[in-house]
């Protein structure tokens, strides 16, 4: 706490020379003699509770002004407030949902692993927008640029096969994605791209999606999944699910020439571990920018004093009224 105006403090002489001369009228002003042959009824019952109350409206006018002089200068609080402004990222993810996406060469397979550590990243970064787009033979948008993390979320959870053509249209996928970001006018816009094939679908070419990701300054982060050599993959027989193993065919070509055309980069992920490592790899490197402004809040203090003063005065009042009333 500090004071506005410190220097009216020196007002509170006034209530100091008050109590001197109250004290010096109580000890020397009153004059009156009663002479008596014994003073034992006096002295025997001590000092009366009368003598002291009688005293009291004086302490509490007394304290009125006290508390009246520290309203005056103003008593105040300050305490230090900062303010963030965010610029956060756009960021889609292009999710390939191809049936190859359930080989079981991640726990507990390739989609629902990435679904997962997406969810992860989604929850790290608050001030993002972000959305989905899903693409197997063809694409489409499962979730628009949002900053609604709960909608954001069940809607990547809902990510699944079998709901469109199966095949993998890399160009369908990112040119999607990029058609969802390119009135954004946030300073960075990202396109996470995740498959685990060879473009072998869709009317439009990767290579000229990417050059229309980089014409709208859209960096895009390819992320290539599957284990090297063979994958275990779920066959239907007449025996039942079956797990077989199957090679794994990604254009590791295709996707290093679509991050290195938009500034972007490309990653390979073998399993869980090392997809979550390439998630946070992408956080770091496309990092929230804040700036912080802090300055100092002020909260006047006065009313509590003002309030304590009207307290005294009332009690001054009320004890005043009292007394006279005694015999």
């Amino acid at each position: 706490m500090f004071f506005e105006y410190p220097h009216l403090l020196w007002l509170l002489a006034i209530p100091l020379l008050l109590i001197a001369r109250y004290v010096w009228i109580e000890l020397k002003g009153r004059r009156a003699h009663l002479r008596v042959s014994k003073l034992d009824a006096w002295t025997a019952g001590g000092r009366s509770a009368l003598e002291i109350v009688r005293h009291l409206p004086f302490a509490l006018r007394t304290a009125a002004l006290v508390l009246l002089v520290i309203c005056i200068a103003r008593p105040r609080s300050s305490s230090q407030v900062e303010k963030v402004d965010t610029e956060g990222i756009d960021i889609i993810f292009a999710m390939d949902v191809s049936t190859s996406m359930l080989a079981r060469d991640f726990q507990p397979d390739r989609l629902s692993a990435a679904k997962d550590i997406a969810i992860e990243f989604i929850a790290s970064r608050p001030s993002d927008r972000m959305g989905i787009v899903v693409f197997a033979g063809e694409s489409y948008t499962q979730c628009p640029l949002t900053t609604d993390r709960a909608t954001l979320i069940n809607l990547m959870k809902d990510v699944q096969t079998d709901l469109i053509e199966d095949g993998t249209a890399i160009g369908n996928g990112l040119a999607t994605a990029v058609a969802r970001m390119k009135d954004s006018d946030a300073k960075s816009r990202v396109v996470i791209l995740l498959t685990d094939g060879v473009n072998n679908m869709g009317e439009i070419d990767p290579q000229m999606a990417a050059e229309i990701a980089k014409t709208y300054g859209i960096r895009v982060y390819t992320i290539g999944v599957g284990a090297n050599g063979t994958a275990p993959y779920p066959v239907q027989t007449p025996w039942g699910i079956e797990l077989q193993n199957v090679p794994v065919e990604i254009d590791e070509t295709l996707l290093k020439g679509i991050a290195d055309g938009t500034g972007g980069r490309y990653f390979r992920a073998t399993d869980n571990t090392k997809l979550s490592e390439i998630y946070a790899e992408i956080g770091q490197m496309e990092k929230t920018r804040t700036s912080v402004d802090s300055f100092p809040v002020y909260k006047d203090l006065f009313k509590n004093y003002a309030l304590a003063a009207l307290v005294c005065l009332l009690l001054e009042v009320l004890i005043s009224a009292l007394l006279r009333r005694m015999p």
